[in-house]
């Protein structure tokens, strides 16, 4: 992996909308700075301009004023033509609403930004092999979304994010629609590309649990920056046996499901390829908190 790190340097930034004859200003001369190689998380409360920016960012929306620069590039100044050049090669993007392709695997959703930057096909290959090792999913090559956990389908789109190796990563809400282990994995995931990748990573949440993971945490409220945090000025980290007994309960869960499952089967209360199918996806989820619960140093 190679692509390095850049700072992000937000100044004056403002995103005005016009609403029949009304302007309604979503970012009010905002100024942030993400120096290369840190992780943000953004917090604020819903229509406060925290997705504005980070689509600004992410070269998905024009800025009405101010300045944003990404590296040595000034993304405020960059024509139309060259913002697919950012969008591809610059900036990976994470969203709640997952952008996998469910007709295709794991692996060519993580294949398909490469071809669009047509990287030849061998280096292709190794580079979903990499990815795929990253996030933790070497197993699941040829699983397509829907053979997939949530959490899984997030870690593919971690994965797909970060194809073309960009050296900025933008996640809006990206466990969002997940439960609090899933999400609390997927988070962990986004640490170590941060730390172990040097990416920088501006994140965006409501979840306080997810926001507690970056180095720093800017509240914004009616589209101004109104203040930057600390992870502990926001709450106390869980603690590692809550987090265990979560997942030891959603172990419990997946015994309890598999159960009735057999049951219903032996019943004839569903086909076999229903039972087959269903069967193979609760153990691909319960072979995910296993593998979870033996990196916490649990055994058994």
């Amino acid at each position: 992996m190679t692509g390095k790190a850049v700072a992000v340097t937000v100044d004056s930034l403002v995103k005005a909308y016009r609403l029949g004859h009304v302007e309604v200003q979503a970012l009010r001369g905002l100024n942030l700075k993400v120096d290369a190689g840190r992780m943000v998380s953004i917090i604020g409360p819903s229509g406060s301009g925290k997705t504005t920016l980070l689509n600004i960012l992410g070269g998905l929306d024009r800025a009405t004023a101010g300045t944003v620069s990404v590296g040595n590039t000034q993304l405020t100044s960059l024509p139309p033509s060259e913002l697919v050049w950012y969008r591809r090669d610059i900036v990976g993007h994470i969203f709640q609403a997952l952008n996998l392709i469910p007709t295709l695997t794991a692996a060519e959703n993580v294949e398909l930004p490469m071809m669009a930057a047509k990287v030849k096909s061998s280096a292709r290959r190794s580079r979903i092999k990499e990815l795929l090792d990253v996030v933790g999913l070497s197993d699941r090559w040829e699983h397509k979304p829907d053979e997939l956990s949530g959490g899984e389908q997030q870690r593919v789109a971690i994965a797909a994010a970060l194809a073309n190796d960009p050296p900025l990563l933008l996640a809006d809400e990206p466990t969002g629609e997940l439960d609090s282990v899933n999400a609390r994995m997927v988070t962990e995931f986004l640490v170590k590309v941060n730390r172990e990748l040097g990416k920088t990573v501006v994140m965006v949440t409501h979840d306080q649990n997810v926001a507690r993971a970056a180095d720093s945490i800017m509240r914004i409220e009616d589209g101004t920056i109104k203040a930057a945090l600390t992870p502990s000025q926001i709450g106390g980290q869980e603690t590692s046996i809550s987090y265990l007994e979560q997942l030891r309960n959603r172990m419990s869960e997946l015994d309890l499901q598999l159960r009735n499952l057999d049951q219903d089967f032996r019943e004839g209360k569903i086909s076999g390829d229903d039972y087959a199918d269903q069967r193979l996806r609760l153990r691909q989820v319960k072979a995910g908190l296993q593998d979870e619960l033996q990196r916490q140093g649990v055994v058994g």
